[in-house]
């Protein structure tokens, strides 16, 4: 069965399920990696008061035995604790109270398009399902594959590089980003631009608007060989994309270079190959971000996206009403000012997700010995490429 994960629940229901098909037997769960990245999910600066009631934790319902994996589905559960707050509004048992129907879609956000899609004349009934409450049951699943992944000493990390005007452009080793951002309030590595950001992000809030930006995400220690040149969709950069296009407010996703190869030549492009017996097959560059031809090339996978300011304004901009045609402003609803900080988090999920489906497209079996083993005979079979069996 090919590892697969899926998530069901509203912004203001119970809470959000996840459920993970072709997980492998024998994996001890880490319980604390995966709330340490719920935590990271709801932090960072310009995040709006639902941060304040929430405070995610995941529940096992299904696939693990005396801590874990049996290799069955595994079912996650991430309680919404603002959830006694909505009950009388969104309760699945009854309808919902009156007056509280959203019928001014806001620009930018899912309201409109959602609605005409379905019939629906309250936002409302479309806004549940299309918050970015959604992903805080795709960080426990990526929890999950970071654990796995983790067994065989591959890592994922994340930075922000830039939130409304302010950028930060620190070139430094990627195994350092992890101990030079968590200690910020916005995920940078350069501390001498957090409070101009910060500045930037107050500034924002009181004008009544919203900041997006820029962050990056990366896979170290990596092997060469997961994904595929031979189907356009099994590509590894063509899943990774679209992973990423899949984050509530992403608009755009690059892998290495992204757009600046279009301005360069060829031999400013492309990583020059070299080999020698303790290092193998290496590169001194890194412009393809990790992946040639669809295919892992063995160096770190590096994806940058960039976010676009929250669509929610506390001066909202222009809209109409579903009900009356009339025109009025947008609804006002409770939501971040900058949410960046916590989409970089998002997007380790997304890349360690992706990336586990490929690793256990090569290496997959019933059971963690099983992989082991598949991993070790490849790795063994690359080491000995020039003169060995």
């Amino acid at each position: 069965m090919e590892f697969s994960s899926f998530t069901a629940g509203e912004s203001h229901g119970k809470g959000i399920v996840s459920v993970v098909k072709g997980f492998p037997s024998g994996l001890e769960y880490d319980k604390d990696l995966i709330h340490e990245d719920l935590r990271r999910r709801q932090g960072g600066y310009g995040r709006g008061s639902r941060m304040d009631i929430e405070q995610d934790e995941v529940e096992i319902l299904s696939g693990f035995y005396n801590g874990k994996t049996l290799g069955t589905p595994i079912t996650l559960w991430v309680k919404n604790r603002d959830w006694k707050n909505w009950r009388q509004v969104v309760s699945p048992e009854k309808a919902g109270s009156e007056g509280r129907e959203l019928n001014l879609p806001r620009p930018g956000h899912a309201d409109l398009a959602g609605s005409l899609q379905r019939g629906y004349r309250d936002c409302r009934k479309v806004l549940e399902r299309s918050s970015a409450r959604e992903t805080a049951g795709r960080v426990a699943v990526g929890g999950l594959s970071k654990t796995l992944l983790g067994k065989f000493e591959i890592k994922i990390l994340s930075r922000v590089i830039r939130i409304g005007g302010v950028v930060d452009d620190s070139k430094v080793s990627i195994s350092s980003w992890s101990e030079l951002t968590e200690n910020s309030p916005v995920r940078v590595i350069d501390s001498g631009i957090e409070d101009e950001i910060i500045r930037e992000i107050d500034s924002a809030k009181e004008e009544g608007d919203s900041l997006g930006g820029v962050f990056e995400v990366a896979v170290t220690g990596m092997p060469p060989g997961l994904g595929s040149y031979r189907d356009p969709l099994d590509r590894l950069d063509s899943r990774i994309s679209s992973g990423f296009m899949s984050i509530p407010a992403v608009k755009s996703v690059e892998i290495g270079l992204g757009r600046e190869v279009g301005e360069k030549r060829g031999s400013e492009v492309h990583d020059e190959i070299y080999h020698d017996e303790d290092r193998g097959f290496y590169r001194k560059t890194n412009n393809a971000g990790g992946i040639e031809g669809g295919v892992s090339n063995g160096q770190a996978i590096v994806v940058t996206a960039a976010m676009k300011p929250i669509p929610t304004l506390t001066k909202p901009l222009n809209s109409v009403n579903l009900i009356t045609g009339t025109s009025e402003s947008a609804a006002k609803e409770r939501s971040d000012v900058c949410a960046v900080p916590a989409a970089s988090v998002v997007g380790e999920a997304v890349l360690a997700n992706l990336v586990l489906k490929a690793f256990l497209d090569k290496f997959g079996g019933d059971t963690m010995q099983e992989i082991n083993e598949r991993y070790k005979e490849y790795i063994g079979k690359l080491e000995s490429w020039f003169g060995g069996d």
